[in-house]
């Protein structure tokens, strides 16, 4: 079976997670040793959040607290080179040091202009992944697993939207056939660093934040792999958030669709956008605990499972805001939907949930870096007010198109608890409820003991 293993931060961040990568990766070996992974690594757990907070100190020309944040992190990579590599810590430890003395010499250069790109974002973010990936490759050959680091960089070709680029699918399946597939045919097990790739020019990008799930996919679509693996600390996909709700269930199979719909409103475990090449060409993609291999985790496919649940899961996004916009005299006009959603676009700013009444349309987003100018181009023709500190929970589940009891009973379990918004997409596999941040963990507890606690509706 051909497969693609992505790695996230946890799964590589010490030295116990990458042996138990390795393990992974032999085990897989001695069952199909002909079909050698790619292996696709995260940043080490915490490093990219140094790496932003490093670009903020530059910015703000406070290069020598910059300077010793990477010199930190310099050091707890050398550390873990060593613990992972023995035999070839030296030549490991030169490739990483090199790398952060890159690093270093660009963050100088970023805190004399104060001033960070997302060009030169990318390029200091992209450095976490670069380093893992050569450590992990590294690792693998010591343990006598025949591995090749490959710069991702070299294979994805992306546009240049940094820092959210989207990738050519035709350009990087022509790379991966020339760089790619002869590794894998010659038996070699090719380690990537997720999250990144590169421009026509070859100028550094990344794919944003959870990308590394993306790379995968894409790295799966062009192989025509047979399963796309996201290795992570958890059992698969629950039934809820276990921050939220304290014991929720393992969801043993889900459809592409209910996975995209939970992803998009929350759920941490997979990167909404992983699922758009896996859907492509119909790669299951599976959900497993590097900490408990044995388990079998939680699969995605075209179909799903059976639909024996009332509902597969429930999700939440935080911090959101609404936008209330009102127009008592052009609300049912001709152009006047698409003038309000050429404001959201031309802002790139994109919404989650859409209501509208007689004389108004709500709307909510999540990122509000310019919502001060969205709201300054709506007051051109509308009344508008926004509120934030609000939250979404959506209640995902094929059984909705076909079992109307759910929607009422899911509407009645929240009972008391103010709603601002409530929307069924057309797909009808997911209600959408708006509320308040506050009133998250009380709304997420009684949806999940009367959907996954209380016993199942019987059939009418």
């Amino acid at each position: 079976m051909s497969v693609v293993m992505k790695f996230g931060g946890t799964s590589v961040a010490d030295s116990d997670a990458i042996d138990r990568l390795i393990a992974i990766v032999r085990d897989h070996l001695r069952k199909t040793p002909a079909r050698p992974p790619i292996v696709v690594v995260s940043a080490l757990a915490g490093v990219t959040d140094k790496l932003i907070e490093v670009t903020r100190q530059a910015e703000e020309g406070d290069t020598p607290r910059a300077t010793s944040t990477l010199r930190a992190l310099l050091d707890r990579h050398l550390t873990l080179s060593s613990a992972v590599a023995v035999t070839s810590e030296a030549a490991l430890s030169a490739s990483v040091r090199a790398e952060f003395d890159e690093l270093i010499g660009l963050v100088h250069a970023l805190g004399v202009l104060r001033e960070v790109s997302p060009r030169s974002l990318d390029a200091v973010l992209a450095g976490g992944e670069l380093v893992s990936s050569r450590i992990v490759a590294a690792a693998l050959s010591d343990h006598e697993i025949p591995a090749v680091w490959v710069d991702a960089r070299s294979v994805l070709v992306t546009d240049a939207e940094y820092t959210g680029a989207a990738p050519d699918m035709e350009a990087t399946g022509r790379r991966f056939k020339e760089r790619i597939r002869p590794l894998l045919d010659a038996g070699q097990v090719v380690v990537l660093g997720g999250f990144i790739g590169a421009t026509r020019n070859g100028v550094t990008t990344t794919l944003g934040r959870g990308g590394s799930d993306y790379s995968a996919a894409i790295f799966g679509a062009a192989l025509g792999a047979d399963e796309i693996q996201i290795w992570t600390d958890v059992d698969g996909m629950l039934t809820a958030d276990p921050r939220i709700v304290p014991h929720p269930r393992l969801v043993p199979r889900l459809s592409f669709a209910e996975a995209s719909e939970l992803a998009y409103f929350g759920a941490k475990v997979l990167h909404p956008s992983t699922i758009l090449p896996a859907v492509e060409r119909n790669i299951p993609v599976r959900i497993v605990n590097a900490r408990r291999p044995e388990r079998t985790g939680t699969v995605i496919t075209a179909a799903g499972g059976p639909p024996d649940g009332e509902l597969t899961a429930i999700a939440c996004k935080r911090n959101v805001t609404v936008i209330d916009i009102t127009s008592t005299r052009m609300l049912m006009a001709h152009g006047f939907l698409r003038r309000l959603f050429e404001v959201f676009e031309r802002f790139k700013t994109a919404v989650d949930v859409v209501t509208t009444s007689e004389i108004t349309v709500s709307v909510t987003i999540d990122d509000t870096r310019r919502l001060s100018s969205i709201v300054d181009n709506l007051r051109h023709f509308a009344d508008v007010a926004s509120e934030s500190d609000m939250a979404i929970i959506s209640a995902v589940g094929e059984n909705l198109r076909s079992d109307p009891r759910l929607f009422v009973r899911a509407v009645t379990s929240l009972d008391r608890i103010p709603l601002r918004l409530v929307s069924q997409a057309a797909g009808r596999r997911n209600i959408t409820f708006v509320l308040r941040d506050g009133d998250v963990p009380s709304a997420m507890g009684r949806l999940h003991e009367t959907f996954f606690e209380a016993p199942a509706l019987s059939p009418s």
